[in-house]
């Protein structure tokens, strides 16, 4: 299991896909810590740059992430998750995916639909 943390200071990127689609759903960052409970509980848990802590996903909005699948790429610096998402979203916006963004003409534009209202989720408007 050895990832190589030093690369990106104590961190490596994780990309989360859907298991079943391939849809990319978010992007998030672990240190050894968060990779370590992932793969202990088979819950998505991450390092919170802004927060400086870890977290697991969905311990607000109950949108957990169960992993079925963990690949590297080839310098070990990086992890592919390949999830189950519980839940209509990934996004703390309310969309499934973090990637609900598109560029067009020269501008980001939404893309798809919300999957749920984040102030229902989350209490407050996000």
């Amino acid at each position: 299991m050895d990832l190589n943390f030093e690369k990106l200071g104590g961190l490596v990127p994780a990309i989360v896909q859907d298991h079943r689609t391939g849809r990319v759903l978010m992007v998030g960052f672990m240190n050894s810590e968060a990779f370590r409970r992932t793969v202990e509980t088979g819950q998505a848990t991450f390092y919170s740059r802004s927060r400086g802590k870890l977290w697991l996903k969905g311990e607000t909005s109950g949108h957990r992430l169960l992993v079925r699948e963990i690949y590297t790429d080839c310098d070990q610096d990086a992890v592919l998750l390949k999830v189950e998402a519980l839940g209509p979203g990934v996004c703390h916006e309310g969309y499934e995916s973090c990637f609900f963004r598109r560029l067009e003409d020269g501008r980001w534009q939404v893309a798809e639909p919300r999957s749920y209202d984040p102030a229902q989720v989350y209490g407050k408007e996000r």
